[in-house]
């Protein structure tokens, strides 16, 4: 990951969490700088940790997600500390999710089968393939970060879809009320036309509200914490600590 990055990622979360932030030198490197525990996971005998590179990837994410709905990109940098506190929230949810057991029990194919669509919602979201790669190619993501990425994402939609409530297979009767009522992307064209992107875009819509719901039920056992560096304070908890 870029140096200037990582400091900007860094220098967020701590900000964001009343704690000054010091730049460490400009040093080509990645290494892990939030780790969360959740009783789902195993609590705090089984931590997780997300690297700078892959919290900064996804904040472009939010993003360049934000900017397709009409918000402008940030001019002095690829994200803001809304973007990072986002791309944090979903991480956890999804990784959690992700590891939730379902049934009957996904396989292999299952998870296959769900990260075509959920690449190309993710494509959708930011504007395009080439959008996508070139975020990941800004944070030095390679192409198995990526599929780690769909894959985590799959499996949390698997997850929701077959545990929770149906969601990922929205009938056409439901689409069209949705092309009818909703102010969506394609408001103005016809329903034939743009069933595809509509579809996607509908159960994307879903998910990240899905996600959202289950990160606030959730909260009182998830507790994160922005590793410190040697130069950084010892310390910042970025939720409280309810174990």
């Amino acid at each position: 990951m870029r140096a200037p990055a990582a400091a900007l990622i860094v220098a967020l979360l701590l900000g964001s969490s009343g704690a000054a932030a010091q730049v460490a030198p400009a040093t080509l490197v990645d290494r892990a700088i939030v780790r969360f525990e959740a009783s789902e996971l195993g609590g705090a005998a089984h931590p997780r940790f997300i690297f700078e590179r892959t919290l900064a990837f996804e904040a472009r994410l939010e993003a360049l997600a934000e900017a397709q709905r009409g918000i402008p990109l940030p001019q002095s940098s690829p994200y803001e500390d809304r973007h990072v506190r986002a791309a944090l929230e979903r991480h956890v949810t999804e990784e959690i999710l992700a590891n939730l057991p379902v049934v009957p029990p996904l396989t292999e194919l299952d998870v296959r089968a769900r990260s075509i669509p959920t690449q190309l919602m993710l494509q959708q979201q930011v504007g395009g393939r080439a959008a996508l790669l070139d975020a990941a190619v800004a944070e030095g993501m390679e192409s198995e970060d990526l599929d780690l990425l769909v894959r985590r994402r799959a499996r949390a939609s698997l997850y929701l879809d077959r545990m929770v409530a149906p969601m990922l297979e929205p009938s056409d009767a439901e689409l069209r009320e949705v092309h009818r009522t909703e102010a969506t992307p394609f408001r103005n064209r016809p329903f034939d036309e743009i069933e595809p992107q509509l579809r996607q875009w509908y159960v994307a819509d879903r998910l990240a509200a899905s996600l959202a719901a289950f990160f606030r039920g959730a909260r009182a056992r998830i507790h994160i914490v922005v590793l410190p560096g040697s130069r950084e304070p010892e310390s910042a908890a970025l939720a409280p600590d309810t174990r």
